[in-house]
């Protein structure tokens, strides 16, 4: 009986091939776009899952709130891992990171490689975090403040075939490292990134030690590494960060910080304040990737409706002949099934076509291999839900039909099911519509983002490092760059203003409570600065370039607002242990994400303690090409490495372009496969009412009043599923512009769009089969006995 169904529906679908074509499509459609959709958000979870201490590995957090503000850092202190693990007997573990972001210059017997964003780490980094250790000892990788560890992919690219172990490898020709181990390369869903791993305990011996801080283990003013923590099983992260906080408060008087404890599994989709910044956007392509699926089914369904009195006459002759409603129950699902896996077919090639382009969009290194597990068991599960989903109902349908009123020709489908189909399509166009503002308000996020003002003057802008020679340099660099009639500024500082990494918490002033505080960004700046980046001063003046300026400083407008400092110019500010005079207030900036408030900066004034070059031009390419050229004087090693300010502004929001690029593409998916639905259900109305329409036709009605009668109810379905949608899309697209501390406003020409956009797509697909109907003979409808 199994094999004689799938006979059948295979000789069934042959028959009728336009129709099987049109939904096997339709469903290939939306399988292979719920799939990769599906793909992504599985990965997204993936990360940091792969620990099996993961579930008691926590991330240390320092919160400071003043003045009702609260802020979240992600790194800490470099004393409180180590007195936590001294202290707390909750506390089995501790690992510090700290990133360098510097360049560094590999020679190994005369093989050059450049490379960045090493990493400092402590010795327990190993046994803590599920990193295989492919050669060396994973209870001692780093015999040496001398040895470092490479990841198997950066061992080849410098020794080539070469045993990696015990080979020496000299830095920035200057210090020599000594290969202790190798590990394999961190998994792409890791929030922990590096190919060069250095012991912590060297920054440990060579930390500089000041009039204050005389150690890195008691220095608590630096908060510039991040700490992991290996809790006991059922230790509370709560309490655990509660003493903490007690630690460094005891250890450093005034000290305004509380720590909390964040579970290594939600750095990735979560802010280090908790908000759901990822995870919204996982749960937005979720939702999606489900409808979708959903308007495929829709889509069959309504098309399987659409062809029920073609195939009334077949059920009737069955039924006469003997054959119960379980049993042509049992030949539609069977028919479902064949459709379903012809359509999963068909998707796996489209998904096969698409992957690199979709890997391409949304920054992911996906596959849609039949090997990979994950790939099978949710394109399986995919497949029954769809099988299930798109089948009963018309296998119920179609079965139900009496054998009598077939012969008869009184087959009618009842008032209740036509209501269920009109549902239908208020469902399909209402996901749909949901996809389009959501698409919509995406982009003109983004587009906020792109055209809001920093602050500061992003465009022609670009930075170097200072190299070799440069250093002791640097007004010669300055002038060199200067006589280019291409370059119109060139200024010096220690930081990357559109990545300000430093921070600090050592800082005083007059007026200040004993509860006060908060972590400030210094930064060393000359004094051409300002003026090179446009920064505006509200208050007071710039830098000189005078001695007096080492007892200068400038705040940015909200270190002065959460320091509760009035009439700034003149007072005291006290940064690291030095004391110095406001001297300006500059307008609040943007240098990092826009997702995130306006930090506390504070500028000093440097000429020595410099390593970026800032060059403004105003012939970009020929700026760029007079300072290679000027690098390449000063450094025969190194290669040239620069970045435009604007290239990185954009880097910064790169995923949420992804996630403009990917909606577009769904949506318009999304609406198509809805089209589709509406001209099945269009084809079976017109079909069910020809006679009628005939009748109207003889009696004198014209084409446009035919033409009206038929569509004024799928309008009506149409502007139901809108106003449906707009309600569910604004809240959802309301809290996902929460996550960004400056957004637009999800505005009443997105819904204005959107409406009249589904509207024109939704009648230009009716307009094909309805105008057929109108214009057809009447002679004939009314000829025939159907």
């Amino acid at each position: 009986m199994f094999f004689h169904n799938i006979r059948l529906a295979l000789r069934n679908l042959f028959r009728d091939r336009v129709y099987a074509g049109i939904n096997v499509a339709g469903l290939a459609l939306g399988i292979a776009a719920s799939v990769l959709m599906l793909l992504w958000v599985q990965d997204e979870l993936s990360f940091d899952r792969f620990h099996h201490n993961g579930p008691n590995i926590y991330h240390v957090n320092a919160n400071f709130i003043n003045s009702g503000n609260k802020m979240t850092w992600e790194t800490t202190p470099g004393p409180i891992g180590t007195r936590g693990k001294q202290e707390i007997p909750a506390v089995h573990e501790v690992v510090r990171l700290n990133r360098d972001w510097n360049a560094v210059l590999f020679n190994y017997n005369g093989r050059e490689i450049l490379h960045e964003r090493g990493m400092y780490v402590d010795e327990h980094f190993f046994t803590v975090f599920d990193f295989p250790l492919l050669k060396g000892n994973p209870q001692k990788p780093f015999p040496t403040t001398q040895s470092m560890v490479l990841t198997e992919s950066m061992a080849k690219k410098l020794f080539g075939d070469e045993e990696p172990l015990g080979k020496t490898v000299r830095l920035d020709d200057k210090d020599e490292f000594t290969v202790s181990g190798i590990v394999a390369d961190f998994p792409a869903n890791s929030t922990i990134q590096t190919s060069v791993l250095y012991p912590f305990a060297r920054l440990v011996e060579h930390y500089q030690p000041n009039d204050y801080w005389k150690s890195l283990e008691t220095d608590w003013g630096n908060y510039h590494y991040q700490t992991y923590l290996l809790l006991d099983p059922g230790a509370s992260p709560a309490k655990v960060g509660e003493q903490l906080t007690s630690i460094h408060q005891k250890a450093q008087d005034g000290a305004n910080v509380h720590y909390t404890l964040q579970p290594l599994t939600q750095l990735h989709l979560y802010s280090r304040d908790g908000q759901e910044a990822g995870m919204q956007t996982v749960r937005i392509f979720s939702l999606t990737a489900i409808a979708i699926l959903l308007i495929a089914c829709i889509n069959y369904v309504n098309l399987a409706t659409a062809r029920s009195t073609k195939r009334a006459k077949e059920v009737g002759v069955r039924k006469t002949t003997g054959a119960d409603r379980g049993r042509l129950v049992g030949q539609f699902l069977t028919e479902s099934a064949v459709m379903s896996i012809l359509a999963v077919a068909l998707a796996f090639f489209v998904m096969q076509l698409a992957i690199p382009f979709y890997n391409t969009l949304s920054g992911k290194e996906l596959s849609v291999r039949l090997d990979n597990p994950q790939v099978t068991m949710l394109t399986g599960s995919v497949l029954v839900l769809t099988w299930l989903v798109s089948g009963f109902y018309p296998a119920w349908v179609l079965s139900a039909f009496k054998p009598i009123d077939v012969i008869r020709g009184k087959l009618a489908i009842s008032g209740g099911n036509s209501t269920f189909r009109q549902v239908l399509v208020v469902t399909q166009f209402t996901l749909s519509a949901i996809i389009i503002i959501g698409t919509l308000v995406v982009g003109n996020q983004l587009r906020y983002i792109r055209t809001k003002s920093l602050g500061f003057n992003k465009e022609n802008v670009f930075t170097f490092a200072l190299g070799g020679d440069m250093f002791k340099n640097i007004d010669g660099v300055r002038n060199e760059l200067k006589q280019d009639p291409s370059i119109t500024a060139v200024s010096f500082a220690n930081q990357n203003l559109m990545s300000i990494g430093a921070s600090t918490g050592d800082t005083d002033w007059e007026g200040k409570a004993p509860d006060q505080g908060f972590i400030i960004h210094p930064m060393g700046v000359d004094e051409t600065f300002f003026k090179t980046l446009n920064l505006e001063l509200v208050q007071g003046r710039g830098f000189t370039g005078s001695p007096a300026d080492t007892a200068h400083i400038i705040l940015n407008e909200t270190t002065v607002k959460n320091a509760g400092i009035k009439d700034p110019i003149g007072k005291s500010f006290t940064l690291w242990d030095t004391k110095a005079t406001i001297i300006g207030v500059v307008k609040d900036f943007h240098h990092s994400s826009i997702r995130n408030k306006i930090e506390p900066t504070a500028f000093f004034h440097t000429n020595s303690w410099v390593w970026l070059v800032y060059v403004k031009a105003n012939d970009p390419a020929r700026a760029v090409a007079t300072a290679e050229k000027l690098w390449k004087k000063y450094n025969t090693k190194y290669p040239f490495n620069y970045s435009f300010m604007d290239a990185e502004f954009d880097k910064m929001y790169r995923n949420e372009a992804r996630m403009e690029k990917l909606f577009y593409a769904f949506s318009i998916i999304a609406i198509c496969i809805s089209c589709l639905g509406l001209f099945g259900l269009v084809t079976f109305t017109a079909s069910q009412r020809i006679k009628e329409i005939s009748i109207r036709k003889v009696l004198g009605a014209s084409v446009q009043q035919i033409v009206t009668l038929l569509s004024r109810d799928f309008i009506r379905l149409i502007l139901i599923a809108f106003v449906l949608a707009a309600p569910v899309s604004w809240y959802a697209m309301d809290r996902w512009l929460a996550n960004f501390a400056y957004h637009t406003e999800v505005s009443w020409q997105v819904f204005v769009f959107t409406g009249v956009a589904v509207l024109t797509l939704a009648f230009l697909t009716m307009s094909v089969q309805v105008i057929r109907a109108a214009l057809s003979n009447p002679a004939n409808s009314l000829r025939n006995n159907e």
